[in-house]
């Protein structure tokens, strides 16, 4: 990551709050993730992945 990834976001719209939680949401994401693999959770049969109807 560099000023000129920050850049880019501003071109598309995104202030320096949106991109601040963003950042906030997608690092959750990878630390939970992180947490589950490590532990051995197994991701729930009643939820579809993503694109299927």
């Amino acid at each position: 990551m560099h000023a000129g990834d920050l850049d880019a976001l501003r071109v598309v719209g995104l202030d320096d709050r949106a991109i601040h939680d963003a950042t906030q949401v997608i690092s959750y994401f990878n630390y939970i993730n992180r947490i589950a693999d490590a532990l051995g959770v197994e991701p729930e049969t009643f939820i579809r992945p993503w694109g299927e109807p």
